[in-house]
């Protein structure tokens, strides 16, 4: 038997709900005369077979055949008289903003570095959608659905969302290193290239934020390296950098063979040792660039594997290097 009601109207205290049906479910009668109250942010829509009939904006009403003349026009006709209750469901349709939705990426972004190559970006942030067309919302996402909150429509829009900033990053920036600075003008760029589909379902995009947007571990390592070196790509200054850390840390590990070496040093005065002991480490490279022979791969590969030998180069760096030496050959 359909439920009789003679107030309607309907309260959110989590603040999550966009739409909802009073009643959730079954077949309703309303009675003509009947309280309706909808609240500052509310929308309340009246369906019949499938159609939207009337909308009420913020306000209280009492439902008269002047107030909804369509339905009451389809109730007379059938001779139910002007005081016979009328069927309809009724939707309540919340039109405030809501705040802080989160969106990331569940695989990684490709992206074309100009500086590190193809690296896989994982990016996240927030973002705040609100409803300014009503029936363009219920067709679009809601349909017959009882309740429908916020959490409903996050991953629809996740994947939208991440199409955009997919495209927006890649005519953004060239290098991750350029990134952490364009973070504003990303969300900017993204939120203006949402606006369009966010509009055919009915919302509006109140903001867009990037939190962040993290590179690989090994991309990482590279990039804290870069900041303690002028010139990466530069293999000389590569390897002075890392004898001259490596004597460093070798220094306050006097048990290690290269600590030795500057203990001893320190007995005999290392104002006079230590040229020899960087000369003994770097080479070559000690030596002026412009008196510097020109030295070939396989030479080069020599200075790698005794610097790899003594520690100064970790597996991964030889490993790099030579691969570079190697593609020279």
């Amino acid at each position: 038997m359909p439920q009789l009601m003679d107030v309607i109207e309907f309260l959110d205290n989590s603040g999550s709900v966009m739409v909802k049906r009073v009643p959730e479910s079954g077949p309703t009668e309303i009675k003509w005369g009947s309280q309706l109250t909808v609240r500052d942010t509310q929308e309340a829509i009246f369906f019949r077979d499938g159609q939207v009939v009337d909308t009420f904006k913020a306000g209280r009403y009492m439902l008269e055949t002047k107030n909804i003349p369509e339905i009451g026009k389809w109730v007379t006709s059938f001779a139910y008289g002007p005081n016979s209750p009328f069927r309809a469901e009724v939707y309540f349709v919340n039109k405030k903003i809501f705040p802080n939705l989160k969106w990331g990426t569940q695989e990684p972004i490709l992206f074309s570095d100009t500086v590190f190559k193809l690296i896989r970006l994982r990016a996240f942030g927030s973002y705040s959608i609100q409803i300014t067309d009503s029936r363009v919302f219920m067709n679009q996402m809601v349909g017959t659905s009882g309740m429908f909150q916020d959490k409903d429509i996050a991953d629809y829009l996740k994947n939208i969302l991440l199409s955009k900033l997919t495209s927006v990053i890649g005519a953004t920036a060239k290098s991750v290193i350029d990134l952490p600075a364009s973070f504003s003008q990303i969300a900017d760029a993204v939120k203006e290239a949402l606006q369009a589909d966010f509009a055919n379902l009915g919302l509006s995009l109140h903001d867009f934020n990037v939190s962040s947007i993290s590179v690989p571990e090994n991309v990482q390592q590279m990039i804290d390296q870069r900041s303690g070196l002028s010139a990466l790509g530069d293999m000389d200054e590569f390897m002075k950098y890392k004898a001259a850390m490596a004597l460093e840390t070798a220094a306050g590990n006097p048990s290690s063979a290269a600590g030795q070496m500057i203990t001893q040093g320190l007995g005999l005065g290392m104002g006079f040792m230590m040229p020899q002991m960087v000369q003994q480490v770097m080479g070559q490279m000690a030596q002026p660039a412009q008196a510097a022979p020109v030295q070939s791969p396989v030479e080069k590969l020599k200075e790698l594997k005794g610097l790899f030998d003594m520690g100064i180069l970790t597996q991964s760096e030889f490993d790099e290097k030579k691969s570079k030496l190697l593609a020279l050959l």
